[in-house]
């Protein structure tokens, strides 16, 4: 299995929704998002590291074994797919529209994301672990919780080692190398893991 470590860089993932629009403002469709989220680490045999999902975008870390492109399509594609049937099922059609394409292409009435995503490449663990705390400290600089561990869908809690028994997504934390210590203060070797 792949694995974090000085010698393998990880990448630093940003997908953003389709005019910004706020796709995921409620918890039942961050939750979906979360299952998405693990059905595409296992489909596309990648690393989760840590992540939020924020209201209108999301931020990813994972592992560097395969190429982010490979890794996009499997987290934007699955996701896309299990949102848009969410909608659907649950009568979202306002949100439909907004995220339905100009011009219909068989197959692809709909289109969650923007098609620029993000993608830096991270090579050192002070950028891997500024990254960690940007991406967990993301919901308090919107205003949207006062501390982070409050935020229910992100990897906070795993980083400060206190993790919740109904986490919605389960991180790969054991599965990175780096030095000894652990936790948000700035090493980050932990126990634990999928």
């Amino acid at each position: 299995m792949n694995y974090i470590c000085p010698n393998s860089p990880a990448y630093y993932l940003t997908s953003v929704t389709k005019n910004r629009l706020p796709v995921f403002r409620l918890n039942a469709i961050k939750s979906v998002g979360c299952a998405a989220l693990n059905e595409a680490r296992i489909s596309g045999n990648f690393l989760i590291l840590a992540y939020v999902i924020m209201p209108d975008h999301l931020h990813i870390i994972s592992d560097g074994e395969q190429k982010a492109a490979v890794i996009l399509r499997f987290i934007n594609g699955i996701i896309s797919r299990r949102i848009i049937d969410f909608l659907k099922q649950e009568g979202h059609h306002a949100s439909l529209e907004k995220l339905r394409h100009e011009s219909y292409r068989r197959g692809h009435e709909y289109s969650l994301w923007d098609h620029h995503p993000n993608v830096r490449l991270l090579t050192s663990e002070s950028m891997f672990m500024q990254r960690v705390h940007y991406t967990h400290q993301n919901p308090v600089r919107l205003g949207l919780v006062e501390r982070a561990d409050d935020y229910g869908y992100s990897s906070v809690r795993f980083w400060n080692r206190n993790p919740l028994e109904d986490e919605p997504l389960v991180i790969d934390i054991g599965k990175i190398k780096w030095r000894s210590g652990g936790g948000a203060s700035g090493t980050s070797t932990l126990s634990g893991g999928r």
